[in-house]
């Protein structure tokens, strides 16, 4: 908290956070460990008890954690996991005793999740969906900005929020940069995430696999040029598997370039000047990472007052912020006002008393404080 003396006379003001009580954390399948922790850490530090409630495609690390937690001495009943679909989700949202809701998953849950919580009269912080661009200069790096739009697009195989997913070439280093890429993408292992070698697992289900898959059929019939069809990689291991996707002259208002895919597919959109990428950013709808890549420091620095996201890179793909700054997009990326971790969740997970008092003069007092004495 804060303090001020004496404001008036003999009147001080103090402010204290105080914990909200039982917050309730409701978690995505594609970071099982990581986003719980996002959230139980800074809530558990603040003194509220935490309800877990972890995606149903991979409970388990959940689990762990609270085993974890046990272990290390932490009193039964202050995290607690709670396993179910929506109907658990559901029950969370309006109990009376759950005060606060954190939420990380899909733009359409996150808004779902934002008004019903909020409308039961919870804090709510929900992170929804991105489509993350990384813009790429005619002076940037070719290799570096190759490199990491393969690292950036297909690791974890595009099941991230801050993966890149479309790479706008500004001017005359679209071809150039495509075939860069191309020619790195024949070189990724995939496989399974218990072989050392792979460097990008399976997809998280069968119905995802397939939906991903979508997207690269019908991106030909919409205009687009699919240079490299992860359709047509085949696997020996078992599991949802799908290569990697490159699609070229990619526009908006194709539907691979308008809806979040999460998977690992990424549409190249050609645009002449730096205010034309600037403008493609910000319109739409989603503002949770972005990236550029250039030499020019002037251009970036301009870069990052122009741009309408959350999270920006310069030379940096994927702009997650270390623990001492807070994690959240803007626009269709979040609903609610807290980011997650860092210091907006110690606001978000306590809330604020301010305390005033007054004390008659020191000069009064009935103890000796060493004050000559008044006439």
């Amino acid at each position: 908290g804060e303090r001020s003396e004496q404001v008036s006379g003999g009147v001080d003001v103090h402010s204290v956070r105080q914990p909200v009580g039982v917050v309730a954390c409701i978690t995505p399948f594609n970071f099982p460990a990581m986003v719980p922790l996002w959230m139980i850490g800074s809530a558990l530090a603040c003194g509220n008890t935490v309800l877990l409630k972890p995606s149903e495609k991979d409970p388990s690390s959940a689990v762990f954690i609270a085993q974890v937690f046990a272990e290390a001495g932490l009193p039964a009943g202050v995290l607690n996991v709670v396993h179910g679909d929506k109907e658990a989700v559901d029950v969370l949202l309006e109990h009376p005793h759950v005060k606060a809701v954190s939420f990380v998953g899909s733009t359409p849950i996150a808004q779902s999740i934002y008004k019903r919580a909020a409308d039961h009269g919870k804090r709510v912080q929900a992170l929804g969906g991105a489509k993350n661009h990384m813009v790429v200069l005619p002076d940037a790096d070719l290799d570096m900005a190759a490199d990491a739009a393969v690292s950036a697009a297909y690791g974890s195989a595009g099941e991230r929020c801050m993966a890149v997913s479309v790479l706008v070439a500004v001017g005359n280093i679209a071809d150039d940069l495509v075939g860069a890429i191309k020619t790195r993408m024949a070189t990724l292992k995939i496989g399974p995430g218990t072989d050392p070698a792979s460097q990008m697992g399976p997809l998280i289900t069968a119905e995802h696999r397939d939906k991903v898959a979508s997207y690269v059929a019908g991106a030909a019939d919409e205009g687009a040029s699919v240079v490299v069809d992860g359709r047509e990689q085949e696997f020996d291991s078992n599991g949802f598997f799908i290569g990697v996707s490159l699609i070229d002259h990619v526009k908006p208002g194709m539907k691979v370039y308008d809806d979040e895919i999460f998977g690992p597919v990424l549409s190249v959109v050609r645009v002449e000047t730096y205010a034309d990428a600037v403008q493609l950013v910000n319109d739409n709808e989603f503002g949770n990472g972005v990236a550029i890549f250039t030499r020019d420091g002037g251009a970036a620095r301009q870069f990052e007052f122009d741009v309408e996201a959350g999270m920006v890179g310069v030379n940096v793909p994927i702009p997650v912020p270390v623990g001492t700054f807070s994690f959240g997009g803007w626009k269709n990326s979040l609903f609610g006002d807290t980011h997650m971790y860092g210091p907006e969740s110690i606001r978000f997970y306590t809330r604020g008393k301010v305390v005033t008092t007054r004390w008659p003069d020191p000069s009064t007092s009935v103890i000796d404080l060493g004050f000559p004495q008044v006439d």
